[in-house]
Order: structure tokens, then C-alpha cells, then sequence
């Protein structure tokens, strides 16, 4: 790169001239210093250029005023001259303490601590001012934020020369049929820039929605097959023990496993991934004479141009993305930093995916942790069913329970704990496991263990709001079946009678957490044979499209509808058609058959 010498250098300054910005506000670079502190996290970017005099902002975010009104300073308050001057990079960690810039008035006046500016030049590699972030505190800025930096400068450099060759091009062959072509071509050149800037923008967009790795896929490939018209994209991720797995999309996004290869071996992944450099192959020439076994892939794919960007993580390249054309493309210089600027955005996706894939994978070992196999009795068929709120925990403070307490009694418990997500499971485990242990070791009455719950949960400041039932179910000498129950606040047991009539059992107590030495009751009844006792958590019936009453009457109808149904098809059925399938709470079913 050429130092930009002396800030008054008359051909740093005609360049400058003919790039016709100033310090009123251009809204493509304003753009572009928003992105660029979006991207860096930082409170302040500009895009700035040097006179002879003073520097002035086209782009800028962020700065206090009366700064950000009139977009310039005088040269005494600029560190980006010093980026002129000496045609490099200027990092400075904070500014108070650094020698070098540690008397600039902008330390107080503009609140300038940390910065980090890149080189703008023109064709001729004169520096005519610098992409820079600041902050108003100490900062480290990162190699990996440097280099996005460093890319970014790259983008902004170049619809910088193409206003330059614009405007030269305009003096020398106005009023002449080729300056209206040459004109031409470069307004192409400069909007195809200003789209490139804008594609980085619309990729900040595109992945802050991202979750899962199927949907970074399916985000990397709508960007890269629109604006780049490429046919193919897919991801190499590095995976334990050295091995590569390729993944792309088919019709319908689904991201399948396309390829699996270790780090060893030749390919241009693992060499990307090796290096920490992009490959690009622009015809299929250059791809078998790199790599002679891809004469096979572009025989099978008709791939005439590929491109492999590292996705750099923190302190690792995490894999490449993966683009190919179907037609041989030579990727400009200009558009190669672009390309790059998007990999980064796919990196730090691909990191936020895998880290909510393993709170998945954790949340749902737990929950299965906690929903322990249930007890049974004798002739009495039990089934219980657990599904997540349709969010990403998968796992909630919902929760049932059965625990044999004779050779013939069954408990039977159902519970919800306030909230669907992990700290509700984590305030669901303690009330579960004190309830497991007074239901076998104390045989009281229903209301008496909830009453014992409540006190434990007020005393251990535990203080989980929640709702239960718990039901005694005791077959006798005649093969009668007695059922007591007590309930804290929970929506009532449902039993449901061979020919189909469904009985609410009504009557419950205040929810536990809610206050102290609470009135609780103990309520019986005897169900028949071939009844069906039937306990759920309030998610079954919150529903968006439809008010309570209607979602209970349709529940009601599914139980009469498939009353002597298997218990374990009842309750499938129930799940299948009462809920919605985005339900926004958890839902728990337990559910009990006594035998004909």
C-alpha cells in the first residue's frame, strides 16, 4: 500500500475532489457506518476523509453533538490523519494512555478512548481517510474484528474509486458517445458496489434470525444464490476428531449431510481450513489442476467456478462456505471481501446454532431425567404423555407422577409449576422430589401431603407458585376402585365412563406458594369399571384461536368420542387433536383405566 505522505499531497487531494463527497451526510455510506458498528458492536463508526485542513464524516453513526450535525472536525482533532500520514492501520487500545495520540483534544471533546481505523484509498493506493470504530472506554479489539475491518475498508475503498473513476471519467469524455458509455458502465460498477454493501447489511438482517443450522444454510443459500447467483452452497464443519461434515440444502431446506472427509486429507476445505485463506476456482480447469478428483464432481454437478471462504471463530476457523457457479466466474477483488464479510456473519451463526443445539440436547436430558418410568398396580392400566412448550428449552415445570404405596393403592400426582423453561424445571424437581418422599413414607391423606408440600415450599424458601392434584387409588377385596383426591388450584380430574359421558370433578383449594397454612380438602369417589380417570396440566387447553370453553368442549368430545378406546390411544388422540401445534405451554396427561 502507498503511504498518503504529506496530508496535503495535490494528488491525495484531487482524488479526494473527485470523490464530490463532504460533510453533508451521503446515505449510502451512512449505511455503511451503521453496519460497520453493528457489526464491530461499536458506538461510533465514520466513514472519514481528509483535507487539507480538517476531516469530515459521509458516514457516520453514533457520534454526540453537535459532532454528528456538522460531520467535520479540524485536523487537531483527528486520529484518522494519522492513518494518512503513514498509510497503515491505527489501533489504539485506549487513547489516554497511548503516547501517540494521548494529547488529542478529541479524547475529551468527541469521547475518542478506543479506536480502530483502516486505509481508504484510491486506484493509485493513495490514502485519502479511514473506516474507523470507536468507543468511549478501553477496548481490545480482537484480530478476528480487525480483519472484518479490514474487509469492510476493502468494500468502502472501492465505491470510493468508482466515484473517483466516475467523475474523471465525466470531465474527459463529456459530451462524447463513449464518455455516455464509459459513464455508464461505471454507474453499473458503482450500483453493483452499493448493492455488495448492501448485501452485507441485508446478511445482518437475515442471520440475527437464525436458530438452528438448518436455518444458517437456508440463509447462506438464499444470499449467495440471489445476489450471487450461485447454484450451490453448503457448509464444511469441523467436527471432534479432526473430521469435516459438509452440509447443504435440497427443495425443501432441510440441510442434509452431503459429505463427510477428515482434515487430512486433500481437499479444499481442509486446505482453507488449514490456511485461513479463501480459495477461489474460476473455471473448471483450475479445479482439476488443483484437485484432480473434483474432474469427477464438476462431470456429475456441471460446476464450472467454486469458492471456499473460512468461517472464523473465536480463536479457530469453525469450517468454509462453500459456493459454487454454474458458470466459470472469475470473483472481482472488490466482491472478494463481500463474500468474506458474509462467511463472518455464517460463523457466528453457526456458533449461536450449535450452542442453542446443545441447550436442547441438555434441557431434554433433563426433563427425561425427571420423568421417572411410572409405578403400576395389579390391573390397573397406567399411561402418562409429556410434550415441551414449543420453544427451544423443551422442558418446563410441568410434571406427573405415580408411585405404588401398597400391594393395591396407587398415587397418582400432576403438577405445574409456574412457567416453561429451565429455571420452572428446576423449581418442578424440588416440589416433585419432596412429594415423591412424603407419598412413601407418610400415608396421609391427599390434602394432608399437599399441605406438608406447601409448608416445606414456604420453609425451604423454595417459593414455587404451582397448582397439583394428588389422588389416592386403592382397588379393594370386591375390586371396587376408591378414589381421594385433593386439589391445589389445578384445572379438575375428568373421568370418562365406558358409554361416553365425561364427569368433571370439581372443587379445589388455593394453588401452593400462595400463602400460608392454606385450607386444604379431601375429596372422594369410586370409578367404575372400564372408567377412565383422566389428569392434565392447563397447557392441553390454551389455545390462541379458540376461547377455554370451547377447547374444553371439544376435549370433552374427543374423550366420549374414544372412550373404550386403549388408554394409551385415548390419550395420543387427545394430544394429537385438542392442543395447538405451536402450544405455548407445556402439557401434561395422565391417565388411568380401570379394568372391566
Amino acid at each position: 500500500m502507498v503511504a498518503g505522505g504529506d496530508v496535503g499531497e495535490a494528488g491525495r487531494l484531487a482524488a479526494l475532489g473527485a470523490t464530490r463527497l463532504d460533510s453533508s451526510p451521503d446515505s449510502a455510506f451512512d449505511r455503511f457506518a451503521g453496519l460497520v458498528a453493528r457489526v464491530l458492536a461499536a458506538p461510533v463508526a465514520l466513514v472519514s476523509l481528509v483535507g487539507v485542513d480538517r476531516q469530515f464524516f459521509p458516514g457516520a453513526v453514533g457520534l454526540a453533538e453537535p459532532w454528528q450535525e456538522r460531520r467535520q472536525t479540524p485536523l487537531t482533532h483527528s486520529f484518522c490523519q494519522r492513518v494518512v500520514t503513514s498509510g497503515e492501520p491505527l489501533v489504539v487500545t485506549d487513547a489516554r494512555a497511548d503516547e501517540r495520540v494521548c494529547d488529542n483534544p478529541a479524547i475529551e471533546d468527541l469521547r475518542v478512548v478506543a479506536y480502530a481505523g483502516m486505509p481508504l484509498t484510491d486506484e493509485a493506493g493513495q490514502v485519502l481517510g479511514s473506516l474507523c470504530v470507536i468507543d468511549d472506554s478501553p477496548r481490545e479489539w480482537t484480530a478476528d474484528e480487525l480483519s472484518m475491518l479490514a474487509d469492510l475498508a476493502m468494500v468502502c475503498s472501492a465505491s470510493l474509486q468508482l466515484r473517483i473513476a466516475a467523475t474523471v471519467a465525466q470531465k474527459a469524455l463529456l459530451g462524447q458517445h463513449q464518455a455516455q458509455a464509459a459513464a455508464q458502465e461505471l454507474a453499473g460498477r458503482l450500483d453493483l458496489a452499493l448493492r455488495r454493501s448492501q448485501l452485507l447489511l441485508a446478511a445482518s438482517h437475515e442471520f440475527t434470525g437464525t436458530v438452528t443450522m438448518t436455518d444458517v444454510i437456508a440463509a447462506a443459500h438464499r444470499l449467495m444464490c440471489g445476489e450471487f447467483q450461485a447454484v450451490h452452497v453448503s457448509l464444511a464443519l469441523l467436527e471432534p476428531g479432526g473430521w469435516i461434515q459438509v452440509y447443504g440444502v435440497d427443495d425443501d431446506l432441510s440441510g442434509p449431510v452431503l459429505d463427510r472427509f477428515h482434515v487430512d486429507d486433500k481437499t479444499p476445505s481442509a486446505d482453507v481450513l488449514r490456511t485461513g485463506r479463501p480459495l477461489f476456482l474460476q473455471n473448471p480447469a483450475e479445479q482439476v489442476a488443483a484437485y484432480p478428483y473434483l474432474d469427477a464432481v464438476v462431470e456429475a454437478t456441471g460446476w464450472q467456478a467454486v469458492g471456499f471462504v473460512p468461517l472464523r471463530g473465536p480463536g479457530k476457523t469453525l469450517g468454509t462456505l462453500n459456493i459454487a457457479w454454474a458458470q466459470p466466474y472469475p470473483v472481482p477483488a472488490e466482491e472478494q471481501p463481500v463474500v468474506v464479510g458474509v462467511a463472518g456473519y455464517v460463523a457466528q451463526a453457526v456458533q449461536r446454532a450449535r450452542h442453542l443445539t446443545d441447550r436442547v440436547q441438555a434441557a431434554a436430558t433433563l426433563q427425561q431425567a425427571m420423568l421417572t418410568p411410572l409405578a403400576t398396580v395389579e390391573h390397573l392400566h397406567v399411561t402418562a404423555r409429556y410434550r415441551p412448550a414449543h420453544s427451544l428449552d423443551q422442558v418446563g415445570g410441568d410434571w406427573y407422577d405415580a408411585v405404588a404405596t401398597g400391594d393395591r393403592s396407587l398415587s397418582l400426582v400432576i403438577g405445574d409449576v409456574t412457567g416453561h423453561d429451565l429455571h420452572a424445571a428446576a423449581q418442578m424437581g424440588q416440589l416433585r422430589s419432596m412429594l415423591r418422599g412424603y407419598l412413601v413414607d407418610r400415608h396421609e391423606p391427599p390434602s394432608a401431603l399437599l399441605r406438608r408440600l406447601d409448608a416445606a415450599n414456604m420453609a425451604l424458601d423454595v417459593r414455587s407458585i404451582a397448582t397439583a392434584v394428588v389422588a389416592h387409588v386403592t382397588r379393594t377385596q370386591g375390586d371396587v376402585v376408591e378414589m381421594s383426591w385433593s386439589n391445589a388450584g389445578h384445572p379438575p380430574p375428568l373421568v370418562i365412563q365406558p358409554d361416553g359421558a365425561v364427569a368433571t370433578l370439581h372443587g379445589r383449594d388455593v394453588l401452593l406458594g400462595a400463602t400460608l397454612r392454606a385450607h386444604r380438602t379431601t375429596r372422594q369417589t369410586t370409578l367404575r369399571p372400564g372408567a377412565t380417570l383422566l389428569l392434565h396440566t392447563d397447557g392441553l387447553l390454551e389455545r390462541r384461536d379458540l376461547c377455554h370453553d370451547a377447547v374444553n368442549a371439544q376435549l370433552h368430545a374427543v374423550l366420549s368420542a374414544h372412550a373404550t378406546a386403549p388408554v394409551d390411544e385415548l390419550v395420543d388422540t387427545v394430544l394429537a387433536t385438542v392442543p395447538a401445534p405451536d402450544h405455548e405451554d407445556d402439557i401434561a396427561l395422565l391417565a388411568l383405566r380401570v379394568p372391566e
